[in-house]
């Protein structure tokens, strides 16, 4: 998905968004360290799911403040 897609979620869609790829994340780590993962970029991935997401809630936030 493109940024522009995830504005358009919802703060609890993007929080349960957050929430999943966290969890995605740990168990990719924990493949990785069991050298099950195949596919490393599965990692890098789900950070940037997670980064971007963080994002847009910030600056809602921000929005909100002003």
């Amino acid at each position: 998905m493109q940024a522009k897609e995830y504005r358009e979620q919802s703060d609890n869609q993007l929080q349960s968004l957050i929430k999943e790829n966290k969890e995605k994340l740990r168990e990719f780590r924990f493949a990785l360290t069991n050298k099950q993962l195949k596919d490393y970029n599965e990692i890098k991935k789900a950070k940037k799911i997670i980064a971007v997401a963080k994002t847009i809630l910030r600056e809602r936030y921000l929005k909100e403040k002003k």
